[in-house]
């Protein structure tokens, strides 16, 4: 197939775009800079030039492919304003299905787990929850623009990535920002006891996962890049202390803001996430490190 992917110069669609051409499709990637467009001339994308903001653009490349892949996805950050980023994304979402509109071409679209009910094991059954937590709640329309799209003859669907996406060449997702936190406070914390638990995926077990959805996933079903269900984050700050060898405290929630900043409100979170639907229905299966062997291996630890 001819691939239209959005974010594809970006650590997780860098990876997607790979897996794509290593199965024989062609790639053509969005490129809003030169920088972008010589990293995707390299691995042999084609280039389209433009932006997220650039709905033209957007249309034009969609049009022109076979199926659509948007594996853009902003970091959350001191500086991201989370209202802004689902807006453009939401925009841009809704203009590639209008594009795709009748022809029952694929769309995949990438979500997160966060976007669900937490403290219980979430399924690809379980809708995204509009009452969920700040961003995480800002970004359920798009998906929600997603699913209803297969009702107007796209084959869409919504890829929903664990939070921890982890792997060589992760610089600025949750598990170096708390490297990095770590590193400045001289202690590796946890709230409470730390038993919350977070799900992760491997980068690259995420991006055979695209390739299945846009491959073979029927319209308007969700999927779940989860390659553990719920890693305690006790277990990640101990880790990460382990590597740096610093302490490993746990921290009153009420100090949690300050201890941690702009994560303050995330780190408690329990949000275990199950994928054994994605992995029955499209036989999908994680088979690269799990997180804690990946944070031994000590590549988030390079100067």
């Amino acid at each position: 197939m001819r691939l239209f992917v959005t974010g594809a110069t970006g650590y997780i669609g860098s990876a997607v775009a790979r897996e794509l051409l290593e199965a024989g499709h062609q790639v053509t990637g969005l490129a809003r800079s030169d920088t972008a467009a010589a990293t995707l001339s390299a691995v042999g994308a084609d280039v389209h030039r433009g932006a997220l903001e650039d709905l033209d653009s957007l249309r034009a490349g969609a049009t022109a492919a076979d199926g659509v892949i948007y594996a853009a996805n902003k970091h959350i950050s001191e500086t991201t304003d989370p209202t802004a980023r689902a807006r453009v994304e939401l925009s841009a979402v809704e203009t590639i299905g209008a594009a795709l509109e009748g022809s029952d071409k694929p769309f995949v679209v990438t979500t997160g787990t966060m976007g669900l009910a937490f403290g219980r094991l979430g399924t690809e059954a379980d809708a995204a929850d509009p009452q969920g937590l700040g961003a995480f709640a800002l970004r359920v329309p798009t998906e929600q623009a997603v699913i209803a799209m297969a009702e107007r003859g796209v084959r869409s669907s919504a890829v929903r990535l664990a939070p921890l996406v982890h792997g060589e060449g992760d610089q600025r997702g949750f598990t170096p920002t708390l490297v990095g936190l770590a590193r400045a406070k001289g202690v590796s914390a946890h709230v409470g006891d730390g038993s919350n638990r977070w799900p992760a995926v491997h980068r690259l077990d995420a991006a055979h996962l695209f390739r299945l959805a846009v491959e073979s996933a029927p319209a308007g079903s969700r999927w779940h890049a989860v390659g553990e269900e719920g890693v305690p984050f006790r277990e990640i700050a101990e880790a990460i202390g382990r590597q740096l060898k610093l302490p490993v405290v746990g921290i009153a929630a009420e100090d949690a803001g300050t201890h941690f900043g702009f994560l303050g409100p995330l780190v408690s979170i329990d949000n275990p996430t199950s994928s054994a639907l994605t992995q029955e229905r499209l036989g999908w299966r994680p088979t690269n490190l799990p997180l804690i062997a990946d944070i031994k291996e000590g590549h988030y630890f390079n100067d």
